[in-house]
């Protein structure tokens, strides 16, 4: 019973973080549809410091900023792009957590898959050139010595019954 409730309270302990976000109760906007719409901006928007987490995960203090700046833009009546186009020129596309697919960031897109391909084709090249090598060099078990081969015939001729105390187990001589 106490081992359940310990594995319990440490997997309440391990989901406490995650379910705890950094926008603060003072930064919620009175609007719900507007909140929402801020909400899902803020998970677009890369953190500055963090780098690797949104805006809307971040409890650095430049994040509660630019979350304030989005809330600010969205209720003065900006429209999502808007909103996202001001931060671009102001912080440039590093701020999106989730840039375009244009022209100048198709490497950045294209990359990742083109690396897995890549690997996938040189591991299944290489092992074809294994099995390639393997079935012309020959490789087979060394041929049997000649007490390997009368041990051998020995076995094959005593009768498979077990009769003589023998019970059908080879033994090392």
């Amino acid at each position: 019973m106490a081992r359940r409730f310990f594995a319990l309270m440490m997997a309440v302990a391990l989901a406490w973080p995650a379910a705890a976000l950094a926008v603060q109760p003072d930064e919620i906007m009175p609007d719900p549809a507007q909140e929402a719409r801020a909400r899902a901006l803020s998970r677009e928007i890369r953190c500055m410091v963090c780098q690797n987490q949104s805006i809307d995960d971040s409890d650095a203090s430049l994040a509660r900023d630019l979350r304030l700046l989005v809330r600010e833009r969205i209720a003065k009546g900006d429209s999502d792009r808007e909103v996202r186009d001001f931060l671009v020129a102001r912080y440039g596309e590093f701020v999106l957590l989730k840039p375009p697919f244009e022209l100048h960031t198709l490497l950045l897109w294209l990359l990742p898959p083109l690396v897995l391909i890549g690997g996938g084709l040189a591991l299944w090249r290489r092992g074809r050139e294994r099995a390639r090598v393997a079935l012309a060099s020959g490789d087979r078990p060394p041929p049997l010595t000649p007490e390997e081969e009368a041990r051998l015939e020995t076995l094959l001729a005593e009768p498979a019954s077990g009769a003589g105390g023998d019970d059908g187990k080879i033994t090392k001589d």
